[in-house]
């Protein structure tokens, strides 16, 4: 077995058992769950679940945006210098900067948290009845009035928690397989796990978080431990798919596509952090400075990892 090929197999195995078991972690021990604690240990979950939101924060900043931001950059110039002969003779330089100028990156990362709102708009209005969020609300704003916050009604967005746990599922599992795509597309052992101790580094906390917000939430132990395998899977079916495209030369539109969807993927994750995560950890009862410090610790661990990510 070459090297390449054999560091790479390991850096397989290294996600898939570092996702499951960092994942599994917050469904499989009852101490995470917050039906049962009460006093120091309800307040101790209650500002991990911050801890976990601060982390979510700076993934979606610091990771899965920055990510974004520099793939569509870099595949937009590459797309734009190989049709650069055929528009020469059309267009001014002037024109080809202010085209360059545009933001292109974030209009697409602004889509993809629009269309979730869009879809979840949708859902609540084809199907009232889905919106199981009353309850939700009454305690969110119970624990505002607990701070001394004025609140001037419901807090906005009701929609169902499931739903927006999906899409948290699925922007992460799209982020995961080209986190996987990227391991696999490298050339030398020292670039494969270079790479995937950086993806590693950030993956383990992310996933513990996503299992705390399941369980936190009350997704059945089933579809808990279901939803960790499947995003267990996502990097290593990346990796994989890498593994088999090694050898062959991608278009520039086909590299594009893919920065676009990473793009929107990083909008969805945003969507779901600001609409239900930080909300729902900021209205509990806890004092907000103490709540303000463990979101920043999580998000600072985050912006710390990125050095090396």
């Amino acid at each position: 077995m070459e090297p390449l090929l054999g560091a790479k197999i390991g850096c397989l195995f290294a996600l898939l058992a570092l996702t499951l078991v960092c994942g599994l972690i917050p469904i499989c021990f009852k101490w995470f769950q917050t039906e049962a604690a009460g006093g120091r240990h309800h307040r101790v979950l209650s500002l991990l679940g911050c801890v976990s939101a601060g982390v979510f924060l700076g993934a979606g900043f610091m990771h899965m945006t920055a990510e974004a931001l520099e793939e569509i950059e870099s595949k937009i110039q590459k797309f734009t210098m190989q049709n650069r002969t055929e528009s020469e003779g059309n267009c001014s330089g002037a024109a080809n900067s202010a085209h360059m100028d545009y933001p292109y990156g974030e209009l697409i990362i602004s889509l993809g948290f629009f269309l979730v709102f869009l879809v979840e708009s949708l859902a609540l209005h084809c199907c009232p009845g889905a919106d199981g969020g009353c309850k939700v609300q009454k305690e969110e704003v119970g624990g505002a009035h607990a701070l001394g916050l004025h609140s001037h009604g419901p807090l906005p967005s009701p929609s169902p928690r499931p739903f927006r746990a999906l899409i948290l599922l699925l922007s992460l599992s799209f982020h995961s397989v080209f986190e996987g795509l990227a391991v696999g597309l490298q050339t030398t052992v020292a670039a494969t796990l270079q790479l995937c101790l950086a993806v590693l580094a950030h993956k383990g906390l992310v996933v513990f978080g996503v299992g705390l917000r399941l369980v936190h939430t009350g997704t059945g132990s089933r579809w808990a431990v279901f939803s960790i395998v499947s995003l267990a899977l996502m990097s290593p079916l990346g990796l994989a798919l890498g593994l088999a495209v090694a050898g062959g030369a991608s278009s520039g539109g086909q590299g594009l596509a893919q920065a676009v969807l990473e793009g929107m993927t990083a909008g969805t994750f945003l969507y779901v952090t600001f609409l239900e995560i930080l909300p729902k950890e900021l209205a509990g009862p806890e004092t907000p400075l103490v709540k303000w410090g463990c979101v920043a610790a999580g998000f600072a661990f985050m912006a710390f990892i990125a050095l090396w990510a």
